[in-house]
């Protein structure tokens, strides 16, 4: 599985991004697709994350101001955030767990996309 994001960029405070992310390549369904980050010196950690039939998972720090959607036709999860704080800042990176054509499951990675939220 391929995956291609977009977005991201430099914002200030209190501002808006959005993110997305398409999978590509041999798939038969795409169970679950996410967002996760990775802060300078920190671990990397689950941002949101939503099923295919739509159940979604926030961490606690993002809850009321990100929101993360799909479109399963497009194999594609979008990721809305708002009131965008500096602690936001981070390499944000998709995440996919499918089922392929061959039947084999797939847990996937995109490169990453910079996030930074400074004045």
């Amino acid at each position: 599985v391929q995956l291609q994001a977009s977005g991201g960029g430099l914002v200030q405070p209190g501002g808006s991004l959005s993110l997305s992310c398409a999978a590509s390549g041999s798939i038969f369904r795409i169970e679950v697709m996410g967002w996760y980050r990775q802060a300078p010196g920190k671990q990397r950690e689950l941002v949101a994350v939503i099923t295919r039939d739509g159940s979604t998972n926030y961490a606690e720090s993002v809850k009321g101001r990100f929101t993360i959607s799909r479109d399963n036709a497009k194999n594609t999860v979008f990721l809305q955030m708002n009131s965008l704080k500096p602690e936001d800042t981070a390499i944000y990176y998709c995440n996919t767990r499918a089922i392929l054509r061959d039947w084999h499951n797939a847990d996937s990675w995109g490169k990453g996309t910079q996030v930074t939220v400074s004045s």
